[in-house]
């Protein structure tokens, strides 16, 4: 749920329906408000009202409500956009993408009004009189509302660094520009602005516990956000000058910075720590929306109002399939976690069935068992949201986090790690804090941590992988570690293993047989999953084709019978148009370099 509401931006004359460097030219633009800028900074409550126009612009469609949260991440070797290629979503997931893609035009012009609107609060807030010679209350308040506007800003570029690399960074509002379009900056130069801004906002603003809970930044946001960007900044990103995957010399510097933050904030676990329970975070508190009292979720985007333009479509367009007929409301199917990411988890580990669910609900509200290459992901249901909302609502008003304390932990162990060119006892009790959290009631089955530099690097990739799954994560991830294409080739090969029932995967099941025990599947097997039971008789018990339908046929035409993607066995279509040293980055589409008439360069490959 949201704090702010859309009809309270005071500066909407300045920053209204385009970007920054977006189709229109600010001159071009009528007014939408009657406020000057002096009068939308003559007072705490006007800056405020500013202010929440910047959280603005993360949500909705072509914010975090659906295209960068759900769109951007996929196809990884967790999970990839469902349905056939089109110059869309499914483009973007396979790496067919067109520069006529509006979904990467839209988002991209949104992030630059967030960019924008920050940059007018970050140059006016310090020049209001307040902001010196207030009274106390005001000055702090005045301080927080720049510190949140300096994050903000950084988490709008951020974001478009790591999707289009190097972007132009405008640091000055537009009205102050000479040039509205400036060429790009450099990435590297970009980051360390962000990194020092950073530094700056988390003095400014208060902890979790030192103000009224819901989604305002506050200072363990910014020193989370610092950390994660400064680890990027130490990653191997795509370079435009030499068209490759590189990580700069002084990468340590930056892997530093992050452990640093990250040990900041595992030294004040009053204010973030882990929930308990890894289920509560998603059933218990998004869900519910009920702030979580521990503040695992140490970032997020607020959604509210069941419009495009301010909510989200969490559980509507991914999580289970629900048929709209049902008590719940239509929803899920948008995003498919791959067998080979089911396959990852130990069946002890509670995230599985979290984070893929293995059921789809009927008009009836009855729950039947999916096959195996057609699970979704689990995170965000329309099952679990409280109260329900039965139809076809689109919006279903669940916030998206952007970083949690699990990242903090997992962070701090990977940086740690690099630094010092081997796991400390600390890096090891912060990856087996969440490694056991995921096992609870079974902790003694996490495995042994390994001692050296590689094979704990290895396990930081593996329990990331396991832990933030359908979080849009993993595809950034593998970028700033190079591993990309390496794992969906990994993917593919895993998921024909499982396809053929050979090495680790021999014991995956051909078919799995359940009935309805009430509204809940029942299953006749104590470990469906991982055995070939048979019940005998068979009757009253249904069959689903659990492996068997990876099992595919060519006839003589070539038509492929069973589970396909664009018409292909499921392996061959994940990121089917991946390339090495292209798909790391997006292309700009024409509408954005024509406005810039021919000053920004095209990204590798495109």
């Amino acid at each position: 749920m949201k704090f702010y509401n859309k009809t309270l931006i005071a500066v909407a004359a300045f920053v209204s329906a385009v970007s920054y460097s977006g189709c229109k030219k600010f001159t071009e633009v009528e007014p939408q408000s009657q406020y000057s800028l002096d009068q939308a900074f003559s007072n705490v409550s006007n800056a405020t009202t500013a202010l929440i126009g910047v959280y603005d612009e993360l949500s909705g469609d072509n914010g975090y409500g659906i295209r960068i949260s759900l769109y951007y991440p996929y196809d990884s070797d967790e999970g990839i956009v469902s349905g056939s290629i089109d110059n869309g979503r499914r483009g973007i997931g396979r790496y067919q993408l067109q520069t006529s893609n509006t979904e990467l035009t839209n988002p991209f012009n949104q992030l630059y009004r967030g960019v924008e609107k920050a940059n007018l609060c970050i140059d006016q807030i310090p020049q209001m009189t307040a902001y010196n010679s207030g009274s106390d209350a005001d000055k702090k308040e005045l301080r927080r509302l720049y510190g949140e506007a300096l994050t903000l800003r950084a988490q709008y570029l951020f974001e478009l660094v790591r999707n289009w690399g190097d972007v132009p960074a405008p640091f000055i509002p537009s009205y102050k520009q000479p040039d509205l379009f400036i060429p790009a900056a450099n990435r590297d130069a970009t980051y360390d602005h962000l990194i020092d801004d950073l530094a700056l906002a988390q003095t400014l603003l208060p902890w979790r516990t030192e103000t009224a809970r819901n989604e305002r930044i506050t200072k363990g946001a910014a020193k989370a956000l610092r950390a994660k960007i400064a680890l990027f900044r130490g990653g191997y990103s795509l370079r435009t000058d030499t068209k490759l995957m590189e990580r700069r010399s002084d990468y340590l510097k930056y892997y530093t910075i992050c452990r640093d933050e990250c040990a900041d904030l595992m030294a004040n676990r009053g204010q973030h720590t882990l929930n308990p329970v890894y289920e509560d975070v998603w059933k218990k508190y998004i869900s519910t929306f009920t702030p979580d009292p521990v503040g695992e979720i140490i970032f997020e985007v607020g959604a509210g109002g069941g419009n495009s333009v301010s909510d989200s479509r969490m559980a509507n367009y991914d999580g289970p399939v629900i048929n709209a007929a049902s008590r719940y409301g239509t929803g899920g199917g948008g995003v498919m976690m791959l067998p080979n990411f089911f396959y990852a988890f130990n069946p002890l580990d509670t995230r599985r069935d979290v984070s893929v669910p293995v059921y789809s609900i009927g008009a009836t509200n009855l729950k039947s068992l999916r096959r195996l290459g057609e699970l979704t992901d689990g995170k965000f249901r329309r099952d679990w949201r409280v109260p329900l909302l039965p139809g076809t609502v689109l919006n279903v008003g669940y916030n998206w986090p952007l970083i949690r304390f699990a990242d903090v932990l997992l962070m701090f162990a990977e940086a740690d790690n690099e630094v010092k060119g081997a796991p400390s006892a600390e890096a090891k009790a912060a990856f087996e804090e969440v490694r056991k959290r995921g096992f609870k009631g079974n902790e003694t089955a996490i495995g042994i941590t390994p001692s050296d530099k590689a094979g704990f690097f290895d396990a930081i990739v593996n329990e990331r992988y396991l832990e933030f799954g359908g979080e849009g994560i993993r595809k950034y991830d593998l970028i700033r570690w190079n591993l990309l294409g390496t794992k969906i080739a990994d993917a593919r090969l895993k998921i024909t293993q499982i396809r053929d029932n050979v090495g680790q995967y021999a014991n995956v099941p051909q078919y799995i047989y359940w009935k309805n025990n009430g509204e809940e599947i029942q299953y006749f097997a104590a470990n469906p999953f991982t055995t070939t039971a048979v019940p005998s008789p068979t009757t009253g018990w249904t069959r689903t084709d659990w492996r068997q339908h990876l099992v595919f046929s060519v006839s003589s035409t070539g038509t492929i019978s069973g589970a396909s993607i664009d018409n292909l066995p499921l392996q061959d279509g994940i990121a089917r148009f991946f390339t090495p040293n292209k798909s790391e980055l997006f292309p700009y589409t024409t509408a954005i370099l024509d406005t810039y008439g021919g000053r920004l360069k095209q990204n590798p490959g495109y």
